[in-house]
Parts: C-alpha cells; sequence; structure tokens
C-alpha cells in the first residue's frame, strides 16, 4: 500500500536557501526570522512573496508600503503589478492600535486566498505589549489565524543587540514551527552574514551555519560555505 504524504510543502524561493532544506517546507508552517538591523530580514519577506506563484499578503507594522517597494523594485520586483492583479496585498498597521489588526489580516488573507503571508515585524507590534503573558497570548492568536488559512508564513523579529536570544521576549520562538536565525561573523579579518536553520519542524534540514548575501537577486545562500565556527566570532 503506497502511503500519502503527511503535508505538502513549499519552497521558500531564496536562492540557496532552499537546497538547505531537501524538501521543502510544510504547507501553513510558521517561520521566524531572526535578525538584528541590517541583516536583510525585509529582503527576504519581500523575495518570499515576490518569486512564489501563489497569492500572499505582507503586513508591516514599521515600514511605510511605499518604501517597501522602492527597496522591491532594487532587485526588479514589481509589487504594484503584482497587487493589481490581485495577487499580493501589502499593508500597513499601526502597532499601537492592535484590537483590530488580527481581523484585518485574516480579512485581507481571505480576500485574495492567500497562502503565504509575511509578518515585519512581530517585534513591532510586542514592543507596546506590557506583560510576557500578553504577548505570548497575541502570538498565539495571530498563530492560529494563520494556521487556520493554512497560510506557509515569515513572521520577522528583531534579535537584541549584544544578545544570543533569537528574539526580544523568548517566546516568539516557542509558539512557531521553524526558527531562521541570521547573524554577523567575524573571519578571515572580514566581517560577513551567516545564517542557521535552528529547527524545521516536520522537514530535514541543514544544521550548520552558512554564509550569505545580499546580491543582485535578493537575498542568497551560499550553500557550498559553511562557516568555520572553530575560526569565527559571532556577534547579534
Amino acid at each position: 500500500m503506497v502511503t500519502q504524504e503527511r503535508y505538502r510543502y513549499v519552497r521558500l524561493n531564496i536562492p540557496g536557501l532552499d537546497a538547505l532544506i531537501p524538501k521543502g517546507v510544510p504547507e501553513g508552517e510558521l517561520i521566524l526570522l531572526s535578525g538584528s538591523c541590517g541583516m536583510g530580514k525585509t529582503i527576504f519577506g519581500l523575495q518570499y512573496l515576490y518569486l512564489a506563484q501563489e497569492a500572499g499578503v505582507f503586513v508591516s507594522f514599521e515600514e511605510q508600503i511605499e518604501e517597501l517597494k522602492n527597496q522591491a523594485l532594487v532587485f526588479g520586483w514589481d509589487f504594484d503589478k503584482l497587487e493589481k492583479e490581485d495577487k499580493v496585498r501589502m499593508v500597513k498597521y499601526d502597532p499601537f492600535r492592535l484590537g483590530d489588526i488580527f481581523e484585518l489580516i485574516e480579512n485581507n488573507i481571505r480576500e485574495i486566498r492567500a497562502k503565504r503571508v509575511v509578518v515585519d515585524s512581530v517585534s513591532a507590534f510586542s514592543v507596546h505589549i506590557r506583560s510576557e503573558a500578553e504577548v505570548r497570548r497575541s502570538l498565539l492568536e495571530l498563530y492560529n489565524i494563520l494556521k487556520k488559512n493554512r497560510c506557509t508564513s515569515i513572521l520577522i523579529c528583531e534579535s537584541v543587540p549584544g544578545s544570543n536570544a533569537i528574539s526580544r521576549y523568548g517566546v516568539e520562538e516557542f509558539v512557531t514551527d521553524g526558527v531562521i536565525a541570521l547573524r554577523r561573523v567575524y573571519q578571515n579579518d572580514i566581517f560577513r552574514k551567516a545564517l542557521i536553520i535552528l529547527k524545521m519542524r516536520g522537514s530535514e534540514h541543514a544544521k550548520n551555519y552558512y554564509f550569505y548575501d545580499i546580491t543582485k537577486k535578493g537575498f542568497e545562500v551560499f550553500p557550498d560555505l559553511k562557516v568555520d565556527v572553530e575560526r569565527a566570532r559571532f556577534f547579534d
């Protein structure tokens, strides 16, 4: 008897990174993308949506939509075109007004039947919540909405400078299915960028640090270039 796959797997559309997750990411999973300022997190999110062959929603709590679109145009990604075709929704919400945000996100998902979502960033709305318990409750509410609609999602998160912590509160990584961490590496007298996949529920993945860069293609990982952790110093 032939057993069926439990999951449908999707690609992240990040050159080099898909090679580190050979099977792909199980559909409907939430992936936390953690890193400090300037590591390319927003570019990763834009690329993940633009190169997909399915509808997606980009939720910004920080940058203006026009600024995001201008960033994308540097790489030849025309989000205006996708919006006119109703393949993408790009929306900005005020993190001070959390009351109706989750309902608005779900409405946008349903209106275009989105299968991918990027939230940039969960740190921006959680920083206005006073207690860790309320942060966890809000993240679980967002998690449930995205899971219910089977959206494979990237939740962008700011790591704390000078700390090895993945997230600001230490709870974000526990309510997501996968975690990708971005770090600065000092090796051979130069600073470079590297990432590691810390977890990816339901899918085998590489477990080393790999160099990446922001190139003319956008966010690009070099799967043949492992970081020599014995000789490297990590920051952020």
